[in-house]
């Protein structure tokens, strides 16, 4: 059977790339790890992966409702990561939208790290 590559664009596996992290099996180690986790996330509707890895500090202006809108509504193709340093990470998500459009969200992502976990902080966008 082969397996396909996972959504974040690694030439893995899903099963053996960002399953796990949005599992709970294992933590990113990074915070480019846990972004791509979270654009898999988007593409596999994991809304509770999602308002998990969300910072604290800002869960409360996020609804797992609202996630997973966002999530299904859109057919995710690909990511594109254009830089990323320790807790930054700038992207590109390309996405057909409802109307079967081609969209593509370029975000400047921050990430937090507490108690050995990665967590997304805010973006913003271009």
């Amino acid at each position: 059977m082969i397996q396909k590559k996972c959504y974040c664009g690694s030439e893995n596996s899903f099963e053996s790339c960002c399953a796990p992290y949005i599992n709970g099996i294992e933590k990113a180690p990074t915070s480019l790890a846990l972004m791509k986790s979270r654009y898999s996330a988007y593409a596999t509707h994991q809304a509770d992966y999602l308002l998990a890895t969300t910072h604290d500090s800002k869960r409360k202006y996020y609804s797992r409702e609202e996630i997973l809108h966002w999530a299904t509504a859109n057919n995710w193709q690909k990511l594109e990561i254009i830089s990323n340093t320790e807790n930054t990470v700038e992207f590109k998500a390309y996405f057909l939208d409802v109307n079967n459009t081609n969209q593509v969200h370029h975000e400047f992502s921050t990430f937090k790290k507490e108690n050995g976990c990665w967590f997304y902080v805010d973006g913003k966008f271009e």
